[in-house]
This record gives structure tokens, C-alpha cells and sequence, in this order.
């Protein structure tokens, strides 16, 4: 139990006596300080009992005596004790009107109880009160440890620290989705939380972080990361009306350090998981179906008896690299070093919104690729396309539903929708979308521009030194599918003009203008140019 002033004034040894503010002596003492200064607040940190003998305070100036009051009180002096028949018989009315008036409480020490005894009763007090803190800590550790012992062990140990903590507790896993709380209700007031665990989650682990109640509680929330690893494996959040004191930082902490060992724990679970989710999808990929399906399982229900679809997702967006061919790389777990941190996040909440929804879901990296397979119409599909597409530098394509066993088939679609997704400069392209619109946006590219250029460079270099203008002449022709007379009233010439024009254009290039493969190349690199 805390000290108090009201304690130490019913301390029969120490005799006390209460002059002033004695309707505050519930404040606690964290410490106790002998000082004779005029000034000695800049040697306080606050929640101390000063003593003194006011050797040099001037009791005749009720100014001077009213500021030294005032400076104690600013400095979080919980109380002045005064100690008569040294330099004072008695405590000076002034200052006893002083401190009555700035609200600290004053203690008259009698010349029988010495200063170190009052000492020594606030040490004892404070150790007591740590001893029992250390105390209540361990055997809340050792409920603590019961409770994740049981079936349920997460829930039962959520429940056991609300209870200690006479508040709520929240577990979210490593995409700051809420996987349990206690008491049941805190649930949606922990969902509020989403923002200041995604600040939490740029702190490397382990990071804890006070912030305020959601809106409409008066909640102290305490949020602490979990885990080993730079990234965190999850969180945990902590609700309570007051401040956490000394005993409820023990529960805490042995609530932190439990959860983290079973998180830790898991991770080889969740890497083996990881590593058949590979397999499993070498297989699809091999046509080795019912070898996936055999070794699938239980595990992954029935994921590979219905249609699936696949999302193939890489970092950079639009600026990403060229399509790494299928198959070159060995598929790995999501614990892969090279996955970029958007991919890395992907996996997470996809995997978290598989397990909310009791789904079974592939999750596998590729590289610096990340892969997912799951039954069409799955929440964790749908998840994924939501995050990948709102992602800032991720690039999405996602196929068509198909068999299982052709999942090389989605695969290549997949790849293709985010050829597309990687060229038009958008998140997320999904395989039904590749035929919609124009051919032209795909020609974006470095090595599409410079065929464009090389075919092209012989006309425009005639242009430049020489007359008749073969390019528009040749886009207009092309634009009016050979027409003569349309294609020269465009141009505003002749239609003689213009045959001779598009014979230059065949003798200049070499190609005749009568093979349609010529004719589409030509066109399609003006298209380009444009």
C-alpha cells in the first residue's frame, strides 16, 4: 500500500502534528528530503516530504515566507514537515497561514523525533511497498503462466490480466487485426485502436507506446509490441481507468514476455506451414494435382476441390523490373529476408483475414514475388486484392477462376495481369480486365519505343533534308486503311502526290506496303511515337 502523509502523521513514534491543508494528507510520499536552502526546488523532482528547521528562512517577511511556500508547492513538494526547538520553538504563523493558503500540507516535527526518523519510516514504508509490489507481480506471473497453460491459453491469460488489471486487454496479431480480448466488450473498443498500432508497427520491436482512449472512454491505453525480430509479431494493448502503478507494470510485463515465448514458439510452426504451402504449390504448378491434394490434407480443407484463383503481387509498381519467367525461382515461406516490407505486410493481413474467416489459403514468396492462392470468392482473396490495390508501390494480376489442376494456367494469367498492371502504372489488374481497352498503353516500353524509333528514323530523316512529308503522310494513309482520295483530301493533296509519297515511303524502308504485317508494324509504331 502506498505511503501517505496521513500515514506518517499516525505514526505513534513519530508524533506529527498536522497544522495546515489537513484535508490533503492522502497524498502519497515517494521520497523524503532534509534541505535548509531558500530555494531548494531545483534539487526536487516532485512527490517528496521536505524537512527543514527554516534556519535561514526570514519568518518575519510573510512575503519571503509565501514564496518559499509557492516555489515548494510549483516543485510537487507533497508536504513541508517543520522541526520546532532548534531555530524555532514553534512553527512561525506565517508560515502556517502560508501553506494553508498554497494547499501543502504542514507537519510539525517535535525536537524529540529526529529528522532520520522520519527517514528511516519513509524508506521502510517505500521498500515495504516495492516488496509487495515484486510480490503481487509474481504471483500474478505465476496465474498468468497457469492461465496460458490452459486449452484456451490465450484467452484464459487475456482474462486473467484484465482482471489484475481491473481494466480490459486486447491481443492483435502482426497486421493489427484484433484476435481475442477480454472482457468480451473491450473487443470493439480495441478495434479503434488500428492507428496507433500502425505507428507502433514502424517502431522496431520491442516498442510500447500511452496513448488515449478511444473516443467516448476514459480509458489509459498502454500498447506494447511483441516479438524478437525487428518486426513485430503482435500486439498488446491494455485499458484501465488510472495509471498503471508499480504492481500492474509487473503484470504486464510477465504478459508481455509470456506472449511473446508463445509467438516465438509458433514461428517454426508457421515457417514449416510455410514451407508446404511451397510445395503444395510446386505441385499445382508441376500438373502433380492429386499429389497436392494428398498431401494438402486436412490442413487446407478443401481448397484444392472447388475453383481457385491465384494473385501474383511484386514491389516497385510500374517501376518494376522485367517479368522474372515462370518457375525461376523456388517458392519459400512468407519468412523469406528478400519479401520487401509492402509484401511482407500483404502476407500478414491476408494470412490473418484466412484465419478471422476459417479459410484455407496459400500464401508463398517467390523471390521478391509474393504469391496467393485461395478458393474463389475466399475473404482472404478478397483482402489482399483490396490491400494490394489501395498499396502505394505494389503491383497486383490476378486470374480467372480455374480448376485446381489448372493452376499453371492461372498462374500464367495472373503474370500477365501484372504485366499489364506494371505498364499501365497501376496497383492491380485482374485477368478480365486485359482485354478491355486500348492495345497502345502496352507499348510503353523502353524497348517497344526503340523499334518504333529505328523504323521509323529513315523517313523522318528524309523529312528533314527533303520535301514531302512521308510520316503524315504515311499516318494519314494508314489512318484512312489505304484510301487514296480520303487520305489525300486530309493531307490536302493530290491523290498522285500521295502514291508517290507512299512509293518513297516502300523504296525508302524497303518493305512493301501491300503486307499487312508491314502495314501494322508502321502503324503501330507512329501509335507509339504519339
Amino acid at each position: 500500500m502506498p505511503l501517505t502523509l496521513a500515514s506518517l502523521a499516525h505514526h505513534t513514534s513519530l508524533r506529527l502534528t498536522a497544522l495546515a491543508a489537513g484535508e490533503r494528507l492522502g497524498a502519497q510520499v515517494r521520497w523524503v528530503h532534509t534541505s535548509e536552502l531558500e530555494d531548494p526546488a531545483p534539487y526536487l523532482e516532485g512527490g517528496e516530504l521536505l524537512l527543514t528547521t527554516g534556519l535561514k528562512l526570514d519568518t518575519a517577511d510573510t512575503g519571503a515566507v509565501a514564496a518559499y511556500v509557492r516555489r515548494l508547492a510549483a516543485a510537487g513538494v507533497v508536504g513541508l514537515g517543520f522541526g520546532v526547538g532548534v531555530g524555532h520553538d514553534e512553527v512561525p504563523r506565517a508560515l502556517v497561514e502560508a501553506a494553508q493558503e498554497a494547499g501543502l500540507p504542514l507537519l510539525e516535527v517535535p525536537r524529540a523525533t529526529p529528522f532520520i526518523a522520519i527517514s528511516k519510516a519513509v524508506s521502510a514504508a517505500v521498500a515495504a511497498d516495492r516488496y509487495q509490489a515484486v510480490t503481487a507481480g509474481f504471483e500474478a506471473q505465476r496465474e498468468l503462466t497457469r492461465a496460458a497453460l490452459a486449452p484456451d491459453g490465450t484467452a484464459a491469460l487475456l482474462a486473467r490480466l484484465a482482471a489484475h488489471l481491473n481494466g480490459w486487454a486486447a491481443l492483435y496479431d502482426a497486421s493489427g487485426a484484433v484476435l481475442a480480448a477480454a472482457p468480451e466488450w473491450a473487443g470493439r473498443r480495441a478495434a479503434r485502436l488500428g492507428g496507433e498500432i500502425d505507428r507502433l508497427r514502424a517502431v522496431p520491436a520491442p516498442a510500447s507506446a500511452a496513448v488515449a482512449g478511444p473516443a467516448g472512454s476514459e480509458d489509459r491505453v498502454e500498447l506494447q509490441s511483441l516479438g524478437t525480430g525487428r518486426r513485430p509479431r503482435g500486439f498488446l494493448a491494455v485499458g484501465t481507468e488510472e495509471r498503471l502503478d508499480t504492481s500492474a507494470r509487473y503484470v504486464v510485463h510477465a504478459a508481455v514476455a509470456l506472449l511473446t515465448l508463445s509467438l516465438e514458439q509458433s514461428r517454426a510452426l508457421v515457417a514449416a506451414q510455410g514451407r508446404l504451402s511451397a510445395a503444395l504449390l510446386r505441385m499445382l504448378l508441376a500438373g502433380e494435382t492429386e499429389h497436392a491434394r494428398a498431401t494438402a490434407g486436412p490442413l487446407y480443407g478443401t481448397l484444392l476441390d472447388a475453383p481457385v484463383r491465384m494473385l501474383v503481387a511484386e514491389a516497385g509498381g510500374s517501376a518494376a523490373g522485367a517479368q522474372a519467367p515462370l518457375g525461376s525461382e523456388a517458392p519459400q515461406g512468407v519468412e523469406a529476408p528478400g519479401l520487401p516490407e509492402a509484401l511482407a505486410l500483404l502476407a500478414e493481413r491476408t494470412e490473418a483475414a484466412a484465419v478471422r474467416a476459417a479459410e484455407p489459403v496459400l500464401v508463398v514468396t517467390e523471390g521478391e514475388r509474393l504469391i496467393v492462392l485461395a478458393a474463389e470468392g475466399a475473404a482472404a482473396l478478397t483482402v489482399a486484392a483490396d490491400l494490394a490495390g489501395a498499396e502505394e508501390g505494389v503491383a497486383v494480376g490476378v486470374s480467372a477462376p480455374v480448376d485446381p489442376a489448372d493452376a499453371p494456367t492461372a498462374r500464367g494469367q495472373a503474370e500477365r495481369a501484372l504485366a499489364v498492371a506494371r505498364r499501365r502504372g497501376v496497383n492491380l489488374v485482374e485477368h478480365g480486365e486485359v482485354g478491355v481497352g486500348s492495345v497502345v498503353p502496352l507499348l510503353a516500353d523502353d524497348a517497344v519505343r526503340a523499334f518504333a524509333e529505328g523504323l521509323l528514323r529513315p523517313l523522318r530523316e528524309h523529312d528533314a533534308t527533303s520535301r514531302g512529308d512521308l510520316v503524315a503522310s504515311l499516318a494519314a494513309w494508314l489512318a484512312r486503311h489505304g484510301q487514296w482520295d480520303a487520305a489525300a483530301a486530309d493531307l490536302g493533296v493530290h491523290r498522285h502526290t500521295l502514291r508517290y509519297r507512299m512509293r518513297r515511303v516502300e523504296e525508302i524502308l524497303g518493305r512493301s506496303l501491300d503486307d499487312p504485317d508491314v502495314r501494322m508494324e508502321l502503324w503501330l509504331a507512329l501509335k507509339t511515337e504519339q
